[in-house]
């Protein structure tokens, strides 16, 4: 389910029923669910899942307040629950333990995300193929590790080994208890949310990421998320067409086979990449920053960074095999973003390694915001100046 970003729900396609088997003498009840358009009867039945408790002394099925499903022996000990096996939401009073997630698929692309339990820090993932990469943290003060996790009426709670209470996500909107925690479908944006009265409607009063060029697929593949929260394409200008690419041009498949000779890299000036976890080289040039990508045929990218607060003259280099997340940011960060291209994408420059980004788009839209609002500020100026002048001559 994707609260908060998506109206249209799917119906799912499946079938949901309660069984007895009769196994030496005892009986076993099971939840089974039927794949597709299946009949509950009939001798072919495709069982698609079955919980499992077969010979554990199941007596009944009961759905608490929580909307946490359980099946119940004579002496009400849960043997088996739904909260065990979430899906992309937690609801109030849910329990997630240590490396369990959730998990959430956009649509139109093979890549998925995911909210993580980690004995150190819940995270947000990027998944596609193998790769995969955080684009948001959590993690307890003092280096505390976690054990579990629960939904609470104000916030999502972290616990050790103890069942002490380490660290909490707390929900801004205190009026009303939280209901569920949720991973977006379309964003991969984290929120937990309530349910208002006044609208009718369920709101979030928390988000892990709250401003749009923060998400991992806000724009295409080589697409930069502006100040203005748009999308431009990086634009790669060619010697022989002159033409410009889209953010759809999948140029990555060349890189493997041709040899550094056919491909180089482009610096892309003020922007930078929301994925984390790449692998990390440190005290390393922005030149053999770049080298280590283009040796590496599966390599698409690298970021380069100078500097920081504990070690002003460090350098560090990440490597990426994923294009995405790229935002533009401020100037002056010593950050250095290089993406990797056909050979004779761009203009010659200097340094053999890094060529120099050619053209981009960035700012475009930006600058057309800035233009209409300096013109309106313009005409609205000469307009109440005629107006005063036309006052004066009256008045004379």
């Amino acid at each position: 389910m994707d609260y908060g970003d998506d109206t249209k729900q799917i119906e799912p396609s499946f079938r949901v029923a309660l069984s007895t088997e009769a196994n030496k003498g005892k009986y076993s009840c099971s939840l089974e669910v039927f794949l597709g358009d299946v009949k509950l009867k009939g001798p072919k039945n495709r069982m698609g899942w079955r919980t499992g408790t077969s010979g554990q002394g199941v007596e009944r099925l009961q759905i608490l307040r929580t909307g946490n499903l359980v099946l119940l022996d004579v002496l009400n000990q849960i043997k088996w629950q739904s909260f065990n096996f979430p899906t992309d939401v937690m609801l109030w009073g849910q329990r997630l333990d240590v490396s369990t997630w959730l998990t959430s698929f956009p649509r139109n692309t093979t890549s998925f995300y995911t909210f993580e339990i980690l004995y150190n820090k819940v995270a947000l993932y990027l998944n596609s193929g193998r790769l995969k990469y955080s684009y948001w943290e959590f993690k307890p003060s003092k280096n505390r590790n976690i054990t579990f996790v629960e939904l609470g009426s104000n916030g999502l709670e972290l616990f050790d080994d103890k069942h002490k209470k380490i660290a909490q996500i707390i929900a801004s909107w205190k009026v009303q208890p939280v209901r569920f925690l949720a991973l977006g479908n379309r964003t991969g944006n984290l929120g937990i949310y309530f349910y208002s009265s006044t609208t009718r409607k369920f709101e979030a009063s928390f988000q892990a990421l709250n401003t749009t060029c923060d998400l991992p697929l806000a724009c295409k593949p080589y697409g930069i998320c502006t100040f203005s929260n748009s999308c431009s394409c990086i634009g790669l200008l060619t010697k022989k067409s002159h033409m410009v690419s889209d953010c759809n041009e999948r140029v990555p498949s060349r890189f493997c086979g041709g040899g550094t000779t056919q491909v180089e890299m482009l610096e892309l000036n003020d922007v930078v990449t929301v994925l984390k976890d790449a692998p990390k080289r440190i005290n390393v040039t922005k030149t053999t920053c770049a080298n280590l990508c283009l040796n590496d045929c599966k390599c698409v990218a690298a970021l380069h960074s100078y500097g920081n607060y504990d070690d002003p003259s460090s350098e560090q280099c990440s490597l990426y095999y994923l294009v995405a997340g790229i935002k533009q940011v401020e100037k002056g960060l010593g950050l250095s973003y290089m993406v990797k291209v056909p050979k004779g994408t761009s203009y010659h420059h200097n340094n053999p390694s890094v060529k120099k980004w050619v053209l981009i788009v960035v700012g475009v839209v930006d600058g057309l915001i800035i233009i209409l609002v300096l013109g309106g500020l313009v005409y609205y100026l000469v307009h109440k100046r005629r107006n005063n002048l036309q006052g004066t001559n009256n008045d004379t």
